[in-house]
C-alpha cells in the first residue's frame, strides 16, 4: 500500500497559527502541522502536538499518546463543546509528579467524525471507516511524529485515547493493531453502536499485552429535568454496558488495577468536564505511577 508517510510537514508554534493569544487558552509547548494528508482517507487535517516541559532542555525520549477529537483537547476557542484541559493536566503532572508524555491531538473531520470513529457500519447512522482512520494513525501519522520528535516508538510507550465514539475506536484499535498500541484510554465509550458489535469483536480478539483504562459516569445521559426516570435508566444501561465489556476483558485475562483500570464516576456526565476530571488517573495508570483521589 502506498502511503505518503514522508510528506514534508512544518511544525509551527501554536500561536504562530492562532495568533490572537487572548482568545486561545493553551498551556505549555504546543505545535501544529497544518494540512497533514491522509492517503488512507484522502483528506487532510491539522495535527497538534503537546511537548512536555523538559523537552526543550533535554535529550530524553518520551511516551506518546494519540488522542482523538484534537480540537477539544487543549483550547477552549477551537473546541465545539468545551475542552479537556489536556495541556494543563500534563503540565501539572510534570510539575508535581514528574510524569511526562507527548500528546498528539488528531482533530475530527466534523461531518466525517462518526464515519472515522466507527469500525462497524450502523444501520441507522452508517459509518464504518474506522479501519482506514486507524491505518492513517499507524502508517502515516505515527511515522511522521516519530521522525519529527524524540518519541519512544515501541508498543509499550504508545497509547490511543478517546471518549464516546473516540472511546469505541480506541478500544477497537488496541486489539486491531496489537503490535502498535500498548495502552488504551476508553472513556464513556459508545458501545451501543452498530448493535453492540464491539462486544463480539473484543470477546473473539486474542489477549494483547498492554493496559486498558475504561470508564463511565453514572449520569452519562443526564438525569435532570424534565424526565429524570428515563434519563437515569438510560444512564444505567450506558454504564452497565461498560461493566459488561469489563467482564469480557477480565475473562480474557486482564487483571483489575494491574492491566485493567475500570472507573465508575458517580454523577459523571457525558462531557469534556467529566473526561478532564478523570484524565489524570488515566495518565498515571498509563505511565505506571500511583493513582490519586481527584479533589
Amino acid at each position: 500500500m502506498h502511503t505518503k508517510q514522508h510528506q514534508k510537514v512544518t511544525w509551527q508554534p501554536y500561536h504562530d497559527v492562532y495568533y490572537e493569544r487572548e482568545r486561545h487558552s493553551i498551556s505549555g509547548n504546543i505545535k501544529i502541522a497544518q494540512d497533514v494528508y491522509s492517503p488512507q482517507l484522502d483528506n487532510q487535517r491539522d495535527i497538534l502536538i503537546y511537548l512536555p516541559p523538559s523537552y526543550a532542555q533535554s535529550q530524553s525520549h518520551y511516551p506518546v499518546l494519540y488522542m482523538h477529537d484534537g480540537y477539544n483537547l487543549f483550547d477552549e476557542a477551537t473546541s465545539y463543546t468545551g475542552e479537556w484541559h489536556v495541556d494543563e493536566t500534563m503540565e501539572q503532572l510534570a510539575q508535581s509528579e514528574n510524569l511526562e508524555a507527548i500528546v498528539v491531538g488528531i482533530p475530527s473531520m466534523g461531518v466525517d467524525r462518526l464515519a472515522e470513529y466507527s469500525p462497524f457500519v450502523d444501520k441507522k447512522y452508517g459509518g464504518g471507516r474506522g479501519e482506514d482512520y486507524l491505518a492513517f494513525i499507524v502508517h502515516t501519522l505515527k511515522p511522521l511524529v516519530d521522525a519529527s520528535f524524540r518519541t519512544l516508538p515501541n508498543k509499550r510507550n504508545t497509547g490511543l485515547f478517546g471518549s464516546s465514539m473516540g472511546g469505541l475506536i480506541s478500544l477497537y484499535g488496541f486489539f486491531h493493531h496489537p503490535a502498535v498500541f500498548g495502552f488504551v484510554g476508553v472513556m464513556s465509550p459508545s458501545l451501543w453502536f452498530a448493535n453492540h458489535a464491539i462486544f463480539n469483536y473484543v470477546a473473539q480478539a486474542p489477549f494483547q499485552q498492554g493496559k486498558i483504562y475504561l470508564d463511565a459516569g453514572t449520569r452519562e445521559m443526564g438525569g435532570h429535568w424534565p424526565d429524570q426516570a428515563i434519563l437515569r435508566s438510560r444512564s444505567r444501561r450506558y454504564y452497565g454496558r461498560v461493566r459488561r465489556i469489563k467482564r469480557i476483558l477480565a475473562k480474557k485475562g486482564y487483571r483489575p488495577t494491574r492491566n485493567l483500570l475500570h472507573v465508575e464516576d458517580a454523577g459523571g456526565g457525558h462531557n469534556e468536564a467529566a473526561w478532564a476530571y478523570r484524565l489524570p488517573n488515566a495518565i498515571r495508570f498509563f505511565l505506571g505511577a500511583p493513582l490519586k483521589k481527584e479533589p
